[in-house]
Order: C-alpha cells, then structure tokens, then sequence
C-alpha cells in the first residue's frame, strides 16, 4: 500500500507561523512609533532652524513686527500664531535686545506622545543661536537641550565653543 503524501501545513503549524508573527509585530510596532516620533522632532528642529536666517535677517534691517519669514505650512505644527501665519509657532524678534526666540508646538498630525510639547531656538544678545525642547529624552535630537530655560540661558551667556548657529 502506498503512504499518502501530505498536502500544505497542519494547523498547529500555522498556529505557530502566527504566534510567532505576534510576537514580532508586539516589539515591532512600539519601536516603530518610537522613531517616527524621533523623526518628527528632527524634522520641526530642521524646519524652524530654517528660520534663523531669515530672523537675522529682519534683525539686520532693524525690522521686528512686520518681518516676512517665508514660511511654508507644516503639518506637525498646531496653536495659534500671529507673526508667521502658521499655527503653532511664534517668532517673536526684540531688535533693541539683539534677541530673538523661534517657538514650535507639536500638534496636528505629529505623534500623539509629542502633541502639545514645545521646540525652541534662542538667540542670545551675542549671535549665538541654541535649541531647546521638552519633548522625552528618547525623542530629543542631538543638539538640543533637554531644558527650554537652559538653552534659553545659553544663548543669553553667548558661545564659549565657538558653536552658535
């Protein structure tokens, strides 16, 4: 007699190929949202970084209140503005005090755990620009300070290191 050859995979086999993929997409998808929230704060620190040059700009004219930015909308942004026309960040440029501060709020399609969080550049009496952020450790990128007044304190002490920008 002959033995009957088996056909596809048993069901405990597909239980197991399934357990297993689980398993994987419950360490997957929290590392995942981890590093688009990551992304996300890179990417506002990119965009309103992208405005120092504009606000030195307006601060070399000795223009503080009707300063054209030039900026364009950003989704991961939400609040309210008066300066820039975009919801959720501020520019707020003191030409007397050779200041300036760029504000970003997290909020529209930015990561829940970011939502209502704020990014900041400070520009110190001396040129010297800083970033500060509240957002979690695990999110703050390189070179940004985990204190908003900290960095806001920088900037006013000036560079030591010759970094500022």
């Amino acid at each position: 007699m002959k033995a009957q050859m088996q056909k596809g995979f048993t069901l405990i086999e597909l239980m197991i190929v399934v357990a297993i993929i689980g398993i994987l997409a419950a360490i997957a998808i929290p590392q995942y949202q981890n590093y688009v929230a990551k992304s996300q704060v890179s990417r506002v620190m990119s965009e309103s970084g992208a405005l120092k040059t504009a606000v030195e700009s307006c601060m070399l004219e000795g223009v503080s209140t009707t300063c054209t930015l030039g900026w364009s909308a950003s989704n991961l942004l939400a609040g309210a503005a008066v300066t820039t026309g975009q919801t959720g960040l501020t520019v707020d440029i003191d030409t007397a005090g050779n200041t300036a501060t760029i504000e970003a709020t997290f909020g529209q399609n930015a990561a829940a755990t970011l939502s209502g969080q704020k990014l900041a550049w400070y520009r110190g009496t001396t040129g010297a620009w800083r970033c500060g952020t509240d957002v979690d450790s695990k999110y703050r990128p390189t070179g940004c300070s985990s204190d908003l007044d900290a960095a806001e304190q920088e900037a006013e002490e000036g560079s030591e290191d010759g970094e500022g920008a």
